[in-house]
This record gives C-alpha cells, sequence and structure tokens, in this order.
C-alpha cells in the first residue's frame, strides 16, 4: 500500500491531540469476530500506518491482554510517536469471555494502566478512558484518578466512551476530555439527539466505532454468513438475527445500490458518511485485513454532495434499522443509551 497523505487532519476536541482523518480500530484483531491471522493483523496494522493512519484503538480486555500484547509487538516496527494509541479501560471479564461488569474505582484504573502499559511496552498512553460508565462509582472519581495519571506523565489525555451528555457534562467539570467514543453509523444515529451537541458545545471530538455496524452494512455481509458465525459476537446480536437481519440486509442493498451509482463500494459510502458528518468526527476502521482496510481508506476520496447524502439518507432512513445494537443485557450497561 503506498504512503498518502490520510485526508485532513483532525483534532480531537480543543484541547487533544491531531490525529488522521480516520483511525484504526484493533478489537477484531483479538477478539470478538472469530479467529484472527497474527501475522496478517501486524501486517494491517503496518499498513495502516504507512497509509497515514496515526490513531490506534485498543482495550486491555480486549483478547484478555492479547490486543494490547499485538499493539506492542506492532508498535516496536515504528517511531512511538507516529502513533496515537487510544485505550479503553474498566472493563471485567472471566475466563470463558463474559463480562461482568466495570470496575471504574480509582486504585483499580491506576492498576489497569499499570498492566496495559506493561503490555504495550511504552512509557505512556496517548489517551485512556473508561470504556462504559461504572454505576457504582461517580464518573467524576474516575476522570479524577487518570487526571492524576497525567500528571504523573502515564497518561498524554483523557476520554470517555458511550457516556450520555450528562455525565459527559459531569466529567468534563474534572479535567480536560479530547473525545468520546461511540457507535455512530447511518444504523446508529442516536448519538444525534442530545450528545453530539453536547460534545460540540464543550469542545469534545468524536472517534466512531462500528461505521459499518460490525459489518451489517459493509456490503460483504449475507444470511448465509451470518449462519457460519460460531462464536462471533455477532450471533448474538439483535441486528443480525431472524427477520431483523433480513430487513437489515435490505437496507444494506438499497446502500449498495446509491454506491454503485456513485461508483464506490457500499462500504466507502457508509463510511464516508460518517466522516461528513463533521471535522469533529474521526471514524474507527475495524479491518484486520489489508484488502480491507484498501476498501475502507478508499473512503477518503469520496466526495459526497449534497444530493449523494440525501439519496444516502433515503436508502438508510435514521429509524429504519431492525434490532438493537447489542444484546438486551448489555444494552443496560450503555450510559449512552439511557
Amino acid at each position: 500500500m503506498k504512503t498518502r497523505q490520510l485526508g485532513h487532519p483532525r483534532q480531537l476536541g480543543k484541547t487533544g491531540p491531531i490525529v488522521s482523518a480516520f483511525g484504526l480500530g484493533a478489537m477484531g484483531m483479538s477478539d470478538m469476530y472469530g479467529p484472527s491471522d497474527r501475522a496478517e493483523s501486524l501486517a494491517t496494522f503496518d499498513a495502516a500506518v504507512e497509509a497515514g493512519i496515526t490513531l490506534v484503538d485498543t482495550g486491555d480486555f480486549y483478547g484478555m491482554g492479547h490486543n494490547e500484547m499485538l499493539i506492542g509487538e506492532a508498535l516496536k516496527a515504528h517511531k512511538r510517536d507516529q502513533v496515537v494509541i487510544s485505550v479503553k479501560t474498566a472493563a471485567l471479564r472471566d475466563p470463558a469471555g463474559g463480562f461482568l461488569g466495570y470496575d471504574g474505582r480509582p486504585k483499580a484504573i491506576k492498576n489497569f494502566l499499570a498492566y496495559s502499559l506493561k503490555r504495550l511496552g511504552t512509557d505512556y498512553i496517548d489517551i485512556y478512558r473508561p470504556a462504559r460508565l461504572d454505576p457504582d462509582v461517580p464518573i467524576e472519581d474516575t476522570v479524577g484518578a487518570i487526571a492524576e495519571m497525567v500528571q504523573a506523565g502515564y497518561v498524554r489525555h483523557i476520554g470517555l466512551s458511550e457516556m450520555g451528555a450528562e455525565t459527559i457534562r459531569k466529567a468534563a467539570k474534572v479535567a480536560p476530555i479530547v473525545d468520546l467514543q461511540i457507535e455512530y453509523s447511518l444504523v446508529s444515529r442516536g448519538v444525534e439527539k442530545d450528545i453530539l451537541p453536547a460534545l460540540r458545545e464543550l469542545g469534545i471530538g468524536m472517534t466512531a466505532y462500528g461505521v459499518l455496524s460490525r459489518g451489517l452494512i459493509s456490503g460483504h455481509w449475507s444470511k448465509a454468513r451470518s449462519e457460519g458465525v460460531g462464536r462471533d459476537f455477532r450471533a448474538m446480536s439483535p441486528r443480525f438475527q431472524g427477520d431483523n437481519l433480513d430487513a437489515n440486509l435490505k437496507l444494506a442493498e438499497a446502500l449498495r445500490a446509491v454506491a454503485e451509482a456513485k461508483g464506490v463500494t457500499t462500504a466507502q459510502a457508509a463510511i464516508a458518511w460518517v466522516a461528513s458528518r463533521g471535522d469533529d468526527i474521526v471514524p474507527l476502521i475495524g479491518a484486520r485485513r489489508r484488502d480491507r482496510l484498501s476498501e475502507a481508506l478508499g473512503a477518503l476520496d469520496v466526495d459526497l454532495t449534497a444530493q449523494d447524502l440525501a439519496a444516502i439518507e433515503a436508502a438508510v432512513p435514521a429509524e429504519a434499522v431492525a434490532g438493537t445494537r447489542y444484546a438486551e443485557a448489555m444494552m443496560h450497561h450503555l450510559d449512552s443509551e439511557r
């Protein structure tokens, strides 16, 4: 893949780092979507950095530390200051991979950070964030602990993930927040009501994950593929089940028709739509293969006119998706959905 200027760089919030127009979401290289190929994952990371991606997102609970160790290995081939590393923390899991809740206590946050630094093989993490709100710990306490780690030099910036507007406001009173990581796509637009306006009022950026709704609107998904996902996260996702899947694949086909008329792929149209929503939004590309990364980066060259945007939104109306974005039990963990 040729080295390129990856779009217009975007700043995360008023006080955050300048990053590439797209970021790399590394979760799928270790977890949630079935087996991955280690060599291909490392090659994809290298290709992303060489292509100009400077933001890489991970979580200490992705593969129970595997993802951080993988990124730590990949980082050895690059200059540390070339990459802005974002780490989510505080999610608790059991040996079978099940989620047990969250621990946002200050002493837990500092403990998690110590392990992340070791696994990543770095002296600092660029953006550190709780993955979800711990209902038993005030967000002010969690953010305050990370702020102490900023003062100590172990963290550069503080982010949030899947938080609602009220929680974001509370956090921002404690310390500067550079971005909120949250799911945002053509079929996940709930953030537009209260959360995105709050971010813009406070001068906080957004890193958007799930821009292809976990492959659902990528143009690469099918009903047959859903039947063979096994332990894949999508086997438990309401949007990938039964009549919901049938309805949602019709949306993907409608988007495909618009994309083909534009001369781009379905995935490129979906990603370009998210990127078009504002310079304060950085889409995270969850590629774990070089071909998928290359396709996604092609969205940088897609210039959506007002007519294109209208056609895309007519094909995939805001409330048309069938099913919630997580299973019911996990939806209860989302402060952003309250």
